[in-house]
């Protein structure tokens, strides 16, 4: 993890070389670009496994720049670290939606931000190691994909169809931030017609029936749910 090539996009010139150095310090491969469409230039170029990205960039922003990224068959995997102004929840909501994989609101602890980018570079390492239908095993929970079935300190537990999809994908990715809308999309596609509230009725059922793992799932406020690591 520690040689994965970053590329930090961030048109303010002290917050760029603080990052810069942090993420060299370590251990990081780092390249960077002061505004959207040098980003995007050399993410093309480079293939980092990672951007930092900005989100209030001139010109070409940080949104638009992560919307392009997940829509460019050559980047739509790479993992994507937001940078926010502190109370811009609608822009995170927004770039989380968009495919983003977490974010660091400013001001941040540098140690916070190179703490997060090693959690979303291990997060990855696992989701591209883990067979498609192969068990999901998570703190006491076993999910098996292949035969619907889910256990917890041995217990089956019954589930609706639409709470096993929303276990399996909180689950699938622990620590990794879903908003509301991502996990409409991933249960019932895209443009299915969902309350914002149902989700959360939905996710109130689930933890209730996981008994003691209900504090598995949190709730990231403002934003949607994730899987505690």
């Amino acid at each position: 993890m520690s040689k994965a090539r970053i590329l930090v996009i961030e048109d303010e010139e002290d917050i760029l070389a603080l990052v810069h150095y942090n993420l060299v310090k370590a251990g990081f491969t780092v390249e960077t670009a002061t505004s959207g469409e040098e980003g995007l230039r050399k993410a093309e170029s480079s293939r980092p496994d990672l951007v930092v990205l900005d989100l209030m960039l001139p010109n070409l922003g940080g949104l638009e720049v992560c919307r392009r990224m997940r829509s460019n068959e050559d980047l739509a995997e790479t993992a994507i670290v937001m940078m926010t102004a502190k109370g811009e929840e609608e822009d995170i909501v927004t770039g989380l939606d968009y495919g983003a994989d977490d974010y660091v609101a400013k001001p941040f602890s540098t140690a916070v931000l190179v703490a997060r980018i090693k959690a979303v570079l291990r997060r990855r390492a696992v989701g591209r190691g883990r067979l498609a239908g192969e068990p999901i095993v998570v703190h006491d929970l076993i999910i098996d994909q292949g035969r619907n079935r889910v256990t917890a300190a041995g217990q089956n537990i019954d589930l609706t169809v639409s709470e096993f999809k929303l276990l399996c994908l909180l689950a699938a990715k622990p620590g990794w931030v879903f908003t509301r809308t991502q996990i409409v999309d991933a249960i019932h596609g895209e443009g299915y017609a969902i309350t914002d509230r149902a989700v959360d009725v939905q996710v109130v059922g689930l933890r209730k029936k996981l008994g003691t793992g209900e504090t598995y799932i949190e709730t990231v406020r403002g934003v949607g749910y994730r899987f505690k690591e």
